[in-house]
């Protein structure tokens, strides 16, 4: 009879970092594989916290790219005759994450730590193979963002250091980010930004922002605008913002 094995899949964000610190802390004796789905398209910051991470478990993590060899997205964007990845198109996630994911667990019985938070109202890793099962530690423990946040101090990993400038991890051309993190991109990771564009065919409609190509929200005119745009939205969601405290009622905080 195959044993249970037990995985954390590590996306290079803040959730599954925390977790993985918080397992090794509460659960010791479990034999814990750590797992990260790479696209060979991460940012430079990603990879440098996997291994900060790496130091402190003490415990390598494994990169997966396909079950069939090193292939990351270049690869399967040949497949696909070029065509990038879209909301309504995500081969992305499927060719870079499910499947060699998928791939790696085969037919073992899979206990699968998700870092999904006891305060977020959100699904976590989907996968139609009925031998894993998925298991929520922050949300059985009811660890929340402010937990999270003091594990990841206290641990000394802390956060990636993206976070001054994206919401989230994944690839640096992903096509959800937001404009203001398209402009962050230019700013901190200008190689990466090139390299982003020049997967672009803006005369063939292939750009990764919806009828805006990269060349075009790199003026500098356009890139301010973005700016006072993302400033204006910010302070209107400050003003709708309830207070949580006392202390932010009277300005403390």
């Amino acid at each position: 009879m195959s044993r249970t094995r037990h995985i954390l899949l590590l996306s290079g964000g803040k959730d599954s970092t925390a977790l993985a610190i918080f397992l090794q802390q509460t659960r010791p004796d479990l034999d814990i594989e750590y797992v990260f789905c790479d696209t060979h398209k991460e940012l430079p910051e990603t990879y440098a916290y996997l291994s900060r991470l790496e130091s402190y478990l003490g415990r390598p993590i494994t990169r997966l790219s396909n079950e069939f060899g090193d292939r990351g997205f270049d690869h399967w964007l040949k497949i696909y005759r070029n065509f990038l990845p879209a909301p309504n198109m995500r081969w992305c996630t499927k060719k870079l994450k499910i499947e060699p994911f998928e791939a790696y667990v085969g037919d073992d019985e899979v206990i699968l730590y998700v870092g999904i938070r006891a305060d977020e109202d959100r699904q976590g890793f989907l996968s139609t193979k009925p031998n894993l099962t998925p298991c929520y530690p922050f949300k059985d423990h009811g660890v929340t963002l402010e937990d999270l946040q003091r594990i990841l101090d206290e641990s000394g990993v802390g956060l990636p250091a993206y976070y001054s400038w994206r919401s989230r991890s994944g690839c640096f051309f992903c096509f959800f980010q937001q404009k203001i993190e398209w402009v962050g991109l230019l700013e901190h990771n200008p190689d990466k930004f090139a390299e982003a564009m020049a997967y672009e065919k803006p005369e063939e409609g292939f750009t990764w922002i919806q009828g805006e190509s990269l060349a075009e929200l790199a003026r500098p005119e356009r890139v301010a605008a973005i700016r006072r745009h993302h400033k204006k939205r910010s302070e209107m969601e400050k003003r709708r913002r309830c207070p949580r405290n006392l202390a932010e009622v009277f300005g403390a905080v």
